[in-house]
């Protein structure tokens, strides 16, 4: 029982270590800020109201 229980107290600080990396290291890298920019900001603003997901498509436009 106490070999489950630190598995699963493993694989959240992995999460943690692996997150931490990602935030830290990927978004905050040139490359990283390069493509939020381009993401954030669109080109073409005729289309930037579209919808953003399926939940928001309903019958009321």
């Amino acid at each position: 029982m106490a070999y489950v229980v630190m598995y699963i107290i493993g694989l959240i600080v992995l999460y943690f270590v692996i997150e931490h990396a990602v935030v830290n290291g990927i978004n905050k890298s040139k490359l990283g800020e390069y493509i939020d920019s381009k993401i954030d900001s669109p080109k073409d603003p005729i289309n930037s109201n579209k919808k953003k997901s399926f939940l928001e498509n309903d019958l009321d436009n």
